[in-house]
């Protein structure tokens, strides 16, 4: 089979399964632009229904319900002797006490299965990949409240999915308006110091939307703005928040436009000044932030990095720059312009796989069931990138320095040891490496694998080669 086959379901795709690389040799680019679609971005309503998915408002509202029942049972708990709640076996007959599952935890794992089982089954996986990448780019934390754990998943479907063929800008004012992004960066309390909230003297301006906006989301560090920059964009977004559990603003929620927290008056952002509005006037500076030389740079350089080599070619992130300006963040004229990149298909396989990617390509090549989402996101946590919970606003990295430790190795090996135990297909290691991997299997795995001393051994070893480990 031909490299640029192998290169394209491995570092454009999610990784071979059994069968593809005969199907896609043919025309490696073709196949990848032919999976460009808008809609495969998309999580099916059939699959959406199937999982139960309920959107942000009413995971939200769930979410509301679950944290008010925590509350009340915490207050009833009040001044009950230990014992009463203590198992039966120790208290001589009461009842025992039975945590009940957190509601955000079970909305978490049912937006991970849809998320999980779109990445396995794609087709090679590039726009799943693109999702990702987004997705992290945007990213919010599960981890730091129960309302994000509920919201997470959603987030992703609302905000980046129906976005990553579209227009960037398009995205970006997605992601800043969702709840989600919302309540992560503290937008929710934000207030316009001369707003008639303001005027109460209660909460003050937040600029950590702000500022991530400028230096994770658009511009970059570097990017050429100032901290009075951050300080105006945040007054221009301040009344950005969303409708909590009493429903005084809204549908609880939901997105709403709060008058009365905004910061009236023109503001000036990056030298452009934006007439007070309202709600549109943060639109149009997030529009003017999207169409920024530095963010097309900082975007491209971002892309680069993760289509082609941790030290991106400058030449590829030029191209990808331009491509970006000139059609005005199409993100999938953008898309295209990475698989007509030269680097992309010369570059050597250096690229080390990330937990996400690792975990993924062991299950489309083995078959490995992703029903229950538990094992999965226990090995993602394992190895140290939790599904929607990155560590800060900056997302997970990108590069092989921060995936391949000695420690992460180790854990890497625990991990295709696990999966080879688990591995129920008839396959032959070797034959099964060679469908991932084709004509780039060294010789050395070659003969590693047939001299290994078990099937089990062998598709260990086949898992933990420098084939299967980097894209």
């Amino acid at each position: 089979m031909s490299i640029d086959a192998v290169t394209a379901l491995n570092r454009f795709g999610l990784g071979a399964r059994p069968g593809d690389l005969a199907r896609v040799a043919p025309d490696p680019r073709g196949a990848l632009r032919a999976e460009l679609k808008p809609d495969r971005a998309l999580v099916s309503p059939e699959a959406v229904e199937a999982a139960g998915l309920a959107g942000t408002a009413g995971d939200m509202r769930a979410a509301f319900v679950a944290e008010a029942e925590r509350r009340a049972q915490r207050e009833s708990l009040k001044g009950i002797a230990l014992p009463a709640i203590l198992p039966s076996a120790m208290t001589g007959g009461s009842p025992p006490f039975k945590p009940q599952p957190f509601t955000e935890g079970l909305i978490f794992r049912a937006e991970a299965a849809a998320r999980l089982a779109m990445a396995r089954d794609a087709e090679i996986g590039f726009v799943e990949r693109l999702v990702m990448f987004w997705s992290n780019h945007f990213c919010v934390s599960a981890g730091k409240a129960p309302l994000l754990r509920a919201s997470a998943g959603a987030f992703e479907r609302e905000a980046i999915r129906p976005h990553v063929l579209g227009r960037f800008a398009d995205m970006l004012v997605a992601v800043e308006r969702h709840p989600a992004m919302l309540f992560y960066l503290d937008n929710v309390r934000s207030v316009g110091p001369a707003s008639r909230a303001g005027a109460k003297g209660k909460r003050g301006l937040n600029e950590n939307l702000a500022r991530e906006t400028l230096e994770l989301h658009t511009l970059g560090v570097g990017g050429g703005y100032t901290q009075a920059d951050v300080t105006a964009l945040a007054r221009v977004i301040t009344g950005w928040t969303f409708a909590g559990r009493e429903g005084r603003i809204g549908e609880p929620g939901v997105f709403t436009f709060d008058a009365a927290w905004h910061e009236p008056g023109d503001q000036t952002v990056l030298g452009r000044v934006y007439p007070g509005g309202g709600f549109g006037q943060g639109e149009a500076a997030l529009n003017d932030l999207a169409r920024h030389p530095a963010t097309a740079r900082h975007v491209a350089t971002k892309l680069v990095r993760h289509f082609v080599a941790d030290d991106p070619p400058p030449a590829a992130v030029e191209r990808i720059a331009a491509v970006f300006t000139e059609r005005d963040g199409d993100l999938r004229a953008v898309a295209s312009a990475l698989v007509d990149l030269p680097e992309a298909w010369s570059a050597p396989m250096a690229k080390v796989r990330s937990p996400a990617d690792l975990v993924i390509a062991v299950a489309r090549l083995t078959g490995a069931p992703l029903r229950d989402p538990g094992p999965t996101l226990g090995a993602l946590h394992t190895l140290g990138q939790p599904l929607w919970e990155p560590p800060g606003p900056n997302g997970y990295p990108d590069t092989a320095a921060d995936w391949a430790s000695p420690e992460n190795m180790k854990l890497r090996l625990d991990l295709c040891a696990a999966a080879a135990h688990a591995y129920k297909g008839g396959t032959d290691p070797l034959a099964l490496i060679e469908a991932a991997a084709g004509n780039a299997l060294s010789p050395e795995t070659r003969d590693a694998i047939p001299r290994a001393e078990s099937r089990e051994q062998g598709l260990a070893l086949a898992l933990m080669s420098p084939e299967f480990q980097r894209r």
